[in-house]
């Protein structure tokens, strides 16, 4: 997915601010699931409402975005299990490798009690599961 830095995005140096390369791992992974037909984001008109949540992350950030670079966000499925995903994400300007994450999502009630991923959710997802060495 195709990202433009703007200058919103960048620290006092002009490079984009850390945080913000999670910003663009969420956007990519939500056009991850709907290219993969998941419409919702959370079930919240369900008996007990659910979204989703990020349990566990991690980033290597190997090289400075800049402003107006155009950068594109790789996201890969490398695991589900019963109540949880895993994704790993590369951010590039160009060919050069900026960012690496990988995120650990899981479902949760609006309580904030985990659980299960529901089958229709691993029908539309299994598909595009890679399975990696990271």
């Amino acid at each position: 997915m195709p990202i433009r830095v703007y200058y919103e995005d960048t620290d006092l140096s002009g490079v984009v601010y850390h945080a913000n390369y999670l910003r663009f791992m969420e956007r990519a992974r939500t056009e991850f699931f709907r290219l993969a037909g998941v419409t919702k984001m959370a079930d919240l008109e369900s008996e007990e409402p659910t979204a989703w949540a990020i349990r566990e992350v991690r980033a290597s950030y190997l090289k400075p975005a800049r402003v107006d670079d155009t950068l594109t966000v790789k996201t890969t499925l490398v695991a589900i299990s019963g109540a949880r995903i895993e994704a790993v994400q590369k951010i590039y300007a160009g060919d050069n490798l900026l960012m690496e994450g990988w995120i650990q999502a899981c479902i949760i009630t609006l309580k904030g009690q985990p659980r299960r991923l529901p089958q229709s959710l691993r029908d539309l997802l299994t598909p595009f599961l890679v399975e990696t060495d990271t």
